[in-house]
């Protein structure tokens, strides 16, 4: 969809102006997905910015994603549904975790590709078609151990409002140890189980108060993959921004250390950030529970960079 066409079209009707900024955003998040524009467009229009004289900027397109997020309107519901599905389920939960895709019928390819929900990229491989439904997939998927969380005190937080970062590591160590491994049935997806554990507790951290925003690995088909077996993470809570990497261990590989901190290095890089978190989920066989073998340690990249390594 011409998203530029499309809300010029309200501005000549109403005079109200979109910014250049706006539109261009409108088209990242939505890349241009037809009922994600529009919703998109409406939410602004209709509930957030009714007065025509205010002009529409990238902070209320960002207003009008979260709000979308969360209401989970009847396009979003259905695609949460679709997720339920084991041929969606068979080529999402690689994607996430930037696993190789196993060898699925073309036809559930195709099937994803006309629902919409993942997209063929410049060098051949799938992804999830836009950042909106990166959003929605992980929250939908989390929403069963989001719903099993234990009652958790915000201890994290400052007098001023803002995050106390080792505090709330200190809370994240404690609830790993104590719940993560109990929760880890209530995932659907159980190769991101712990992933997806760990982003319940994370959304309960910025409910009402900031936000989680994901990028995953590409992850390519059949027997060749260059996807990188990772999943990072930006918080964002008022003034604190905290950027992480999740990293999974499996029978027959090395230790992710050494390449997480070089991947990590990069995504803060482009956070503009000196430190975060490189968190290993150690998912090899015949290890002590996860309440006996979570532990933290810290390490420098290559850049210099300050990280806290949390394996659990």
């Amino acid at each position: 969809m011409d998203v530029r066409n499309l809300y010029t079209q309200h501005t000549e009707a109403s005079g109200q102006i979109f910014t250049d900024e706006a539109i261009n955003l409108a088209f990242h998040l939505t890349q241009g997905q037809p009922w994600l524009v529009n919703a998109i467009a409406k939410e602004i229009t209709e509930y957030i910015a009714t007065d025509h004289t205010i002009q529409i900027t990238p902070d209320l397109v960002n207003q009008a994603k979260e709000i979308l997020i969360k209401k989970q309107d009847t396009h979003l519901d259905s695609l949460a549904e679709r997720l339920r599905e084991d041929r969606v389920r068979a080529i999402i939960q690689p994607i996430l975790s930037g696993l190789e895709i196993a060898d699925t019928p073309e036809d559930d390819r195709r099937y994803l590709l006309d629902l919409g929900l993942v997209i063929r990229s410049q060098e051949g491989g799938l992804k999830i078609a836009n950042p909106i439904y990166q959003e929605v997939i992980p929250r939908v998927l989390s929403q069963g151990a989001q719903d099993s969380l234990p009652m958790i005190q915000p201890s994290w937080l400052n007098p001023d409002g803002n995050i106390n970062s080792q505090v709330l590591l200190e809370a994240f160590l404690k609830f790993w140890r104590q719940h993560g491994e109990p929760l880890f049935k209530s995932a659907n997806y159980p190769e991101i189980a712990p992933h997806l554990v760990m982003m319940a507790f994370l959304h309960r951290v910025v409910n009402g108060g900031g936000t989680l925003e994901r990028e995953y690995a590409m992850t390519y088909g059949r027997s060749e993959t260059i996807g990188s077996g990772r999943m990072d993470i930006c918080l964002r809570y008022r003034d604190v921004i905290l950027g992480m990497e999740l990293k999974v261990w499996r029978d027959g590989k090395k230790d992710p250390l050494h390449e997480g901190l070089e991947q990590l290095d990069k995504y803060l890089s482009g956070l503009s950030l000196d430190t975060g978190w490189l968190v290993i989920f150690d998912r090899r066989s015949g290890l002590p529970p996860v309440s006996d073998r979570t532990t933290t340690e810290t390490a420098t990249t290559t850049a210099g960079r300050n990280i806290i390594v949390i394996r659990g």
